[in-house]
């Protein structure tokens, strides 16, 4: 008999209720369950105590005797430390990009870095025009000021 400790949903339409049951693999789930181990309201904030209530000494208890949480169960159990955290699995290698895929975006990658660095180049071949006059104009007022005198 392969135990798991998962959610059963309760609650109304768009108002969900969760309990975290303990219940054989094959059982549906909002069918039948050996245990009730607590129960978690998304509905109530996140910094509420009711959001999620769990008796850790009847966890522990199924854990020992072989009940394995489901991923969303370890994820809740775990924000408890009562778990160790989720680990998150890659993808697969078919979901994965092909190779003329990869080449063609290795290729845009390359041609909008060359476009950026064109585009600072330009910038900064303004940025200089504006700055020569700038120098410039102090030079014509000092002759302006000197012819004056």
């Amino acid at each position: 008999m392969a135990l798991k400790i998962r959610l059963a949903r309760g609650g109304a339409k768009k108002r969900p209720f969760y309990r975290i049951v303990v219940a054989e693999a094959s059982a549906p789930r909002d069918g039948r369950y050996v245990e009730k181990l607590g129960f978690y309201n998304p509905m109530v904030a996140k910094d509420n105590d009711q959001r999620l209530v769990v008796n850790g000494e009847r966890v522990s208890y199924w854990l020992g005797k072989g009940a394995q949480a489901t991923e969303r169960v370890q994820k809740l159990l775990s924000s408890l430390e009562m778990m160790p955290k989720v680990e998150m699995r890659d993808q697969p290698k078919k979901a994965a990009p092909g190779k003329k895929r990869a080449e063609k975006e290795a290729a845009e990658a390359e041609a909008a870095a060359e476009a950026a660095e064109a585009a600072e180049a330009e910038a900064a071949a303004a940025a200089e025009a504006e700055a020569a006059p700038a120098e410039e104009a102090p030079a014509e007022d000092a002759a302006e000021e000197a012819s004056a005198e």
